[in-house]
């Protein structure tokens, strides 16, 4: 465990641990937006179930058309919801309205605004094919058609189609419950009075944030100074929590105070590995502990919101099901500045997107890429991601970026 591993090695572990995904429950449609479908679903009704129109106009025979100008007889009114049941013979039409069922006998439609109506005769001037302005039964759906894949998050536009074919709740993933611990003597909740020794907590936020646009249950268990005693406390109430997935802020690491790898070891959790080749978010930490999965992500506030991107917003996607859910998230770009030579480590550089005339995505990286930097980390649009031991790229060549408006955080 000495050794650090690739960020490709620790993804891949990470992924693992999330087999097999969390069990389904059923939800009404109201309280299905953003979740993960657990099932196939199938339509449970034709749409639209029977053929109707496309059009305000006239139900007419084609073949009484083909010799316009052609006068017919109107016999009935169909309208939505109240359908004409007689049926249309030869020289006839019936007044139809946009959706109404078309009557038995008819094969076309001819919109009001080419019929000159007197009375209960219409005069329509042009031939019309058969089928013009109908919407035939199943034109949208039909009965037993899978509608929408399991893994799927729902969107509002999901929602709307189960709803349409007649579901009115749905099968989905529980949500996962992430427990989010900040730790570490220095630390004070916002609103606090600091020392001049002590920081503001404001980690713990971001991750919060990115397991809500995870679909995830963010439950915080405050800051753990860093004492065996309130640490063994803080992961004993994640248990009793039933959290999924435990993230430690903090404390991962090796050093005197960084107590958080033996409290968790110490109350059984099996170290997967702590130390991946990136910078930022190197001191990473991955276990199981009974249950629940463990990642110990790095204090500095770029380190742990980079480490939740990568690896927290991924593993919850597992959790629920998603396919993909370990994609690379990366895209082309280009540099808008030169760039040195990389180390030995994947790097993801803060940076700043823009596009120019031709709408070519260009990234400029941050003046400063200090972890520490939260205003840094904020005003950011993303990451630019660097291979280990890159060469010097000049302004204008290709890069890969991660932009952070594509995963809500």
């Amino acid at each position: 465990m000495n050794g650090m591993i690739t960020v490709e090695e620790a993804l891949s572990r990470v992924l693992a641990s999330a087999a097999p995904p969390l069990g389904e429950e059923q939800v009404a449609l109201e309280a299905a937006y953003g979740r993960t479908l657990s099932r196939d679903l199938a339509a449970l009704r034709t749409q639209p179930p029977f053929t109707n129109s496309a059009m305000d106009g006239y139900a007419v025979r084609a073949a009484d058309t083909s010799k316009a100008p052609a006068t017919l007889i109107v016999v009935g009114e169909s309208a939505a919801g109240r359908a004409f049941s007689g049926i249309v013979g030869p020289g006839e039409a019936a007044r139809i309205f946009t959706g109404a069922p078309v009557p038995d006998g008819a094969d076309a439609i001819i919109v009001q605004e080419n019929v000159r109506r007197d009375g209960n005769r219409i005069v329509l001037d042009s031939a019309l094919p058969v089928g013009d302005n109908l919407r035939p039964a199943g034109l949208d759906f039909s009965i037993g058609e899978v509608l929408i894949p399991a893994g799927r998050r729902l969107t509002p536009r999901d929602v709307a189609l189960a709803a349409a074919a007649n579901h009115a709740d749905l099968p989905v993933r529980r949500c996962a419950r992430v427990a989010i611990l900040a730790t570490g003597d220095e630390l004070l909740p916002p609103g606090a009075k600091s020392g001049p020794s002590q920081i503001i907590a404001s980690n713990n936020f971001a991750v919060a944030g990115v397991v809500d646009a995870a679909g995830g249950i963010a439950i915080d268990l405050g800051i753990a100074g860093d004492r065996m005693d309130a640490l063994n406390k803080a992961i004993q109430r994640a248990i009793e929590e039933r959290a999924d997935v435990l993230v430690t802020l903090g404390g991962a690491s090796v050093g005197d105070y960084d107590l958080v790898q033996t409290a968790l070891v110490g109350a059984g959790m099996d170290l997967g590995f702590w130390r991946i080749a990136m910078r930022p978010g190197k001191p990473l930490m991955h276990g199981r502990l009974g249950g629940m999965r463990v990642l110990g992500l790095p204090g500095n506030p770029s380190s742990s919101t980079v480490c939740a991107i990568l690896f927290l917003r991924p593993l919850l996607r597992a959790l629920h099901g998603e396919p993909g859910a370990g994609v690379d998230p990366a895209q082309p770009a280009r540099l808008a500045v030169d760039l040195p030579g990389n180390g030995p480590r994947q790097d993801y550089m803060r940076a700043a997107f823009s596009r120019d005339a031709e709408g070519i995505l260009f990234a400029t990286p941050a003046e400063s890429q200090d972890s520490s930097l939260v205003k840094v980390m904020a005003r950011a649009d993303g990451l630019i991601v660097r291979t280990p031991r890159a060469e010097p790229a000049k302004a204008g060549d290709p890069c890969r970026v991660i932009q952070f408006h594509e995963f809500g955080v």
